[in-house]
């Protein structure tokens, strides 16, 4: 009898499944109804190095405060986004059961740490690769030992090269803070985090640097000196690039101020209200596309740019013609009517738009942003500088392939001598103001990507408008070019170690200093004032 029972129990073994003496899930999910942070936190790791495949669910529901327990039965339940109830084992309906009747499973720092940690490890398992990048670089942030085992076995089978080194980087991460690693091991993996070269790889090089001794701590504190030295390096590119951004900002602010200040001699302190103007008609053009045809919003700007020039440029052919006319060679007054004008302008947006901020989405070409080595490019900012440098190539070659700029370029150096040979004067005055104002325009749609649209926008740009023409030389639109960009880059570059405020007084300072020593600026420019 002895063999029969021996025999029974061989063919129990033999169709029984594989795991059927496997510990499996049970023993991780008892552990969220003992009401204890850390059993929980624990079973969390469990969860996410076992493979099983309702562990996502699980987690999920734990994340979102949709898992439960029974007190007395132990059983663990979750709720789907439907809000139907759910058996955390098999997943499947649970019928009959009354969630009030069932205990919420809660959460603290611990469990969410642990909950954040165990999301490399399960999406490191993904048959997308994007995810099991994402899981990767998780598991690289969280350098936890406990996903050393899950790490070491996708990267056996990990066919796609960019994942791949992910997850020997994340590998390295763990072993290189190991104590139990070989010192060579660690030494390696040293060399492999550092070779990553971003800021996790230097938190986690110096995190190794204050805990290890020996060749690990020496090797750790070389390798975080390097990164920190070439971090510094990128971060004063980066620096740069951000003064290169605000200078092209400066520059489509001060490029149309440069044409009625330069040209005409006129002080038009209403400039920034064309800016807001024609972020206000960006607004205008996106609300009707979203109405009437959503289906071209990515293509706002493209309608906003012309429509916002020609809106602006006949105000200021308006201005031109009913006030500046009659105040040319009178600048207080001119200063005084402009600034009048302005309030005038601002308190009619107020009134027909409201004071409030208005909602100007970025089209998606514009959104996201890219890396070069260590310098972040956001789409956004980089095409504003494009947008900045054609606008400012547009307007030479208008002003030097076109009949309209030789007049223009005439009225500028001899005015009396330009009237003589028979050009309309007073024409391309007011042709010339609404240039200007056109411009301005254009720079409000761009500035409505940037900045809040509001009827205050145009006041933000207006001083540092006439700094940038005053500094580059009066009425010289390569002059501005170089103002606009010598004075972000500079404002950039000296925030960091005094401040935004700061920095701009100082700026501010070298500028007086400056004109004490070059009264016309950068590249001086005989014009109309000039000659007065």
């Amino acid at each position: 009898m002895h063999w029969l029972r021996l025999l029974a129990l061989w063919v129990a073994i033999a169709i029984l499944p594989q795991n059927a003496f496997a510990e499996g899930p049970d023993t991780a999910l008892a552990r969220f109804a003992q009401h204890n942070f850390m059993e929980s936190a624990k079973a969390v790791r469990e969860l996410a190095s076992d493979q099983w495949s309702g562990a996502g669910a699980v987690l999920a529901a734990l994340s979102d405060n949709r898992l439960y327990y029974d007190a007395a039965s132990k059983v663990i339940y979750f709720k789907d986004e439907k809000g139907t109830l759910h058996t955390a084992r098999d997943g499947l309906p649970a019928a009959g059961i009354d969630v009030a009747t069932l205990s919420p499973v809660h959460l603290n720092n611990a469990v969410r740490s642990a909950l954040e940690d165990a999301k490399g490890s399960m999406t490191m398992v993904s048959a997308d690769p994007v995810q099991r990048l994402s899981g990767a670089k998780d598991a690289f942030r969280a350098h936890d030992p406990a996903a050393l085992p899950a790490i070491t076995a996708e990267l056996a089978k990990e066919t796609d090269p960019e994942v791949k080194l992910a997850l020997q980087q994340a590998q390295a991460a763990i072993i290189a803070a190991s104590v139990d690693a070989p010192i060579a091991q660690r030494l390696d993996a040293i060399k492999v985090v550092q070779a990553r070269g971003d800021d996790l790889a230097l938190s986690v090089l110096s995190a190794i640097g204050n805990n290890a001794q020996g060749e690990v701590k020496t090797a750790a504190l070389a390798a975080t000196a390097n990164l920190q030295a070439t971090a510094a390096i990128w971060a004063n590119v980066q620096n740069v690039y951000y003064g290169l951004s605000l200078g092209s900002v400066l520059l489509l602010a001060a490029i149309g101020l440069a044409i009625t200040f330069g040209v005409m001699g006129v002080i038009n302190m209403a400039h920034g209200e064309m800016v807001m103007l024609g972020a206000y008609t960006t607004y205008i053009v996106q609300q009707w596309l979203r109405a009437y045809r959503p289906e071209w919003f990515d293509a706002s700007l493209f309608i906003a740019i012309p429509l916002a020039f020609l809106v602006t440029g006949f105000i200021g052919v308006i201005i031109e013609r009913t006030i500046i006319r009659f105040l040319y060679g009178r600048p207080l007054e001119t200063l005084l009517a402009t600034f009048g004008l302005s309030l005038v302008l601002q308190q009619a947006v107020r009134t027909i738009f409201g004071a409030d901020n208005r909602n100007v989405g970025a089209p998606h070409f514009m959104s996201g942003i890219f890396h070069l080595g260590g310098l972040s490019v956001t789409y956004g900012r980089m095409w504003i500088i494009l947008f900045s440098i054609l606008v400012f190539l547009g307007l030479q070659m208008l002003l030097r392939a076109t009949s309209f700029g030789l007049k223009m370029r005439a009225v500028t150096q001899n005015r009396r001598m330009a009237s003589a040979m028979g050009i309309d004067t007073n024409k391309i005055d007011a042709l010339a103001f609404g240039l200007g104002s056109g411009i301005a325009g254009i720079a409000g749609v761009a500035l409505s990507q940037l900045d809040n649209v509001s009827p205050n926008l145009g006041q933000s740009y207006i001083i540092d408008s006439f700094m940038v023409v005053v500094f580059g030389g009066v009425g010289n639109l390569w002059g501005t070019l170089v103002a606009a960009m010598s004075l972000g880059v500079a404002n950039k570059i000296l925030e960091p170690f005094v401040g935004a405020v700061l920095g701009k007084i100082l700026i501010l300072i070298c500028i007086i200093l400056f004109i004490q020593r070059r009264p016309r600026g950068l590249f001086a420019l005989k014009g109309r004032a000039v000659e007065s």
